[in-house]
């Protein structure tokens, strides 16, 4: 596949990027290569090969749902931009 300025143009567009002019040939070069390596793994022969669905046999390890206790108060307002001491402060976002 030949990745073409317009293609390059026409991604940049889809993904709300904007490149600078002398930067767009390095892009379309790396971009190039990548393709060039999927294409290049397409050619591979995978007759009999199963699908991987996911890369180890383990499934749904989660760890015990235990409460436990809560940051106190005076540590959790020495990391907060602004509050009063007891709650933290934001900016309104909603105006009656």
């Amino acid at each position: 596949m030949e990745i073409t300025p317009k293609m390059i143009n026409h991604l940049a567009h889809l993904a709300r990027l904007e490149f600078e002019e002398d930067k767009k040939e390095a892009i379309r070069l790396e971009l190039a290569s990548m393709v060039g390596f999927i294409e290049k793994l397409s050619e591979l022969n995978t007759t009999g090969v199963e699908p991987l669905l996911f890369m180890s046999d383990t499934a749904n390890v989660w760890r015990a749902d235990e409460p436990t206790g809560s940051i106190a108060r005076d540590m959790a307002m020495r990391n907060a931009p602004l509050s009063d001491g007891t709650y933290f402060k934001v900016p309104t976002v909603i105006k009656k």
